[in-house]
C-alpha cells in the first residue's frame, strides 16, 4: 500500500480482465445464434430451394462412333468392335435475359431466412448449327447420334415452378433432366433432326419461373450475353466474375444489366470441358456443381446477386461487441476522471458493477432483437443500462450533479456505437476521429495533474488562481 495509484491500477486491470472473459462468453453466445441462423437457412433451403444458378440453353446431342478391327491371325483371327462416345454442343451466339425477382421471407422459429421467386424470360439465338454434325475419325466407321437436345440446367431442380420454351410458332414439350453427363439437373426438349447442320441456325424463347434461397448465379454462356435483373430488395450484393454494367439500387430496390461478350469470358470453353459451377464464388462455400474448396480454375465464369440482410441481428450484435473493451476502457476513464478532478474515492468493486452493467447491454440487445426490429431491441438495451448507470453514479460520485453527466457521457458513447453500426464505407475513418477526440479532452482535463504527487499517495495539487492566493502579510512599523 506504499504506493496507493499502483495499487487502485493493478485492481483495475484485474477487473478489466474480468469483464474481457464476460464479453468473450457474450460473443460466444452471438456466434451460436448466428451458427443456428445458418442451421435455420439450410433447413429452408433443404424444405423449399437451394442457391441457384441458370446456364444455358444450350443444344447438345451424344454420339457414338464405332469401327471393326481386326486382331490375330489364322484360327485366332477375330473382329473386334471399338468404339468412341463423345458430345457436340452448340452455344448460341446471343442470349438475353430479363428477370425480375420477388422476395419471400421464411422463418424457422425465431430466425428469418431471404428467398426469391424469380420470373425470366430468356431469348437465345444460334447463328449455324454445323457443330452438331459429327465428323468420323476412323475409315469406315459407323456414327449414330442421338437427337438433338435443348437444355436448361439449373441449381437445384426443386425450385423450377412452370418453364415454356418456344420454338419460332411451336411450343416444345419440357421434359425433366438434362441429358448431360456434368450438369444433369434442369429441363430439356427435343429438337427436330432437321436442325442438325442448319444454316441459318435458330431461334428459341423460354419462360421460366424459379425459386431458391438468398443468392442467383447466371452462366454468360452467349457470344454476347444481356441480362437485366430488377427486384423489390433494396440491400443487393454483386459478385461473381462480372459486375454489372449498370446498376441502380433504390430504397424500393434496384436494377441491374450486364452486358458480356465471349472476348471478355472463357463461360464457353468452360462449359465445353465441363468445368464446375460454383454458386458460392471461389470459396469454401459448396455449392450444386461444385464441392467446397473449389478454386478459380476449377470453377466456370459466372456472377451472381446476393440478396443480402443489412439489419442481420447477429451480424451486427457481433459487430457491436467488438466495441465492449473500447467502451469499458471509456467508461473507466471518466469514472476515473470524476474521481481524481473531484477527489473521490471510487471503490474497485465499484468499477465492476459498472463494467457488468456495461456488459449486460451486449447481452441484452441480442436477446432483444431476437423479437423486435434491431433499431428498438438497441434504443431499449441502451436506455436500460444509462438509467441504471446514471443512477448508480449518482450515489457513486456523491450526486446527482456528477451522475447525470457521467450517464448523458454513456449515452453519447451508445449513439456513436449505434452510428458506426450503421456505416459501411466510414465506420472506420468516425471511429477514430471519435478516439482522437476523446483522448484530447483526456489530455485537456488532466494537463495540470501532478503525476508524480499521485504515486506518492499526496492528493492531487492545482495551482490556484493569482486573485484567490492570499496576500503577503508586512510587518508592522515599530
Amino acid at each position: 500500500m506504499k504506493h496507493p495509484l499502483f495499487t487502485k491500477l493493478a485492481a483495475l486491470a484485474a477487473i478489466t480482465v474480468l469483464l474481457l472473459f464476460g464479453l468473450s462468453m457474450i460473443e460466444d453466445v452471438v456466434r451460436d445464434r448466428q451458427r443456428y441462423r445458418s442451421l435455420t437457412a439450410q433447413s429452408v433451403a433443404e424444405s423449399l430451394a437451394g442457391p441457384q444458378t441458370l446456364m444455358g440453353p444450350m443444344i447438345h446431342s451424344a454420339c457414338v462412333e464405332s469401327w471393326d478391327v481386326e486382331t490375330g491371325k489364322g484360327d485366332e483371327r477375330r473382329v473386334v468392335e471399338q468404339r468412341r462416345e463423345f458430345l457436340l454442343t452448340a452455344m448460341p451466339e446471343q442470349l438475353k435475359l430479363r428477370s425480375g425477382a420477388a422476395m419471400e421471407e421464411r422463418a424457422r422459429g425465431l430466425h428469418k431466412v431471404n428467398t426469391f421467386n424469380l420470373k425470366a424470360h430468356l431469348t437465345a439465338q444460334w447463328g449455324s448449327l454445323a457443330g452438331l454434325q459429327p465428323q468420323t475419325t476412323q475409315k469406315n466407321s459407323r456414327m449414330h447420334c442421338g437427337a438433338p437436345i435443348i437444355m436448361m440446367a439449373v441449381g437445384d431442380a426443386r425450385g423450377i415452378r412452370t418453364a415454356q420454351l418456344t420454338l419460332g410458332e411451336q411450343t416444345l414439350a419440357l421434359k425433366p433432366g438434362t441429358f448431360h453427363p456434368t450438369y444433369s439437373r434442369g429441363l430439356h426438349a427435343v429438337l427436330p433432326e432437321t436442325v442438325r447442320g442448319q444454316a441459318p441456325g435458330l431461334s428459341v424463347s423460354m419462360d421460366l419461373e424459379l425459386v431458391g434461397t438468398e443468392r442467383i448465379a447466371i452462366v454468360p454462356l452467349g457470344g454476347n450475353t444481356e441480362v437485366q435483373m430488377t427486384s423489390s430488395w433494396p440491400h443487393p450484393s454483386f459478385g461473381g466474375r462480372f459486375l454489372p454494367s449498370e446498376r441502380e439500387v433504390r430504397k424500393d430496390g434496384f436494377s441491374a444489366q450486364w452486358r458480356l461478350s465471349s472476348l471478355a469470358t472463357t463461360a464457353q470453353a468452360d462449359i465445353e470441358k465441363g468445368s464446375r459451377i460454383c454458386i458460392g464464388g471461389y470459396d469454401d462455400s459448396p455449392g450444386d456443381y461444385a464441392p467446397g474448396g473449389a478454386t478459380p480454375r476449377d470453377c466456370a465464369d459466372s456472377f451472381n446477386v446476393a440478396f443480402v440482410d443489412p439489419v442481420n441481428p447477429y451480424s451486427l450484435s457481433d459487430r457491436a461487441t467488438k466495441y465492449g473493451v473500447l467502451f469499458i476502457a471509456l467508461t473507466f476513464v471518466a469514472v476515473g476522471l470524476f474521481e481524481l478532478m473531484k477527489k473521490l474515492r471510487v471503490h474497485p468493486v465499484q468499477y465492476l458493477l459498472v463494467g457488468s452493467a456495461l456488459c449486460s447491454f451486449f447481452l441484452l440487445l441480442v436477446s432483444l432483437s431476437e423479437h423486435l426490429p434491431f433499431g428498438v431491441s438497441y434504443a431499449a438495451a441502451a436506455s436500460a443500462c444509462v438509467l441504471l448507470l446514471a443512477y448508480y453514479a449518482s450515489h457513486m460520485l456523491g450526486g446527482l450533479a456528477r451522475g447525470i453527466p457521467l450517464g448523458a457521457g454513456i449515452a453519447l458513447l451508445y449513439g456513436l456505437l449505434y452510428a458506426l453500426l450503421q456505416l459501411e464505407q466510414t465506420a472506420l475513418a468516425v471511429g477514430a476521429i471519435a478516439l482522437f477526440l476523446v483522448l484530447a479532452a483526456v489530455m485537456v482535463l488532466t494537463r495540470k495533474v501532478n503525476w508524480y504527487g499521485l504515486s506518492q499517495g499526496t492528493p492531487p495539487q492545482r495551482p490556484a488562481p493569482a486573485a484567490a492566493r492570499p496576500a503577503p502579510v508586512r510587518p508592522e512599523a515599530p
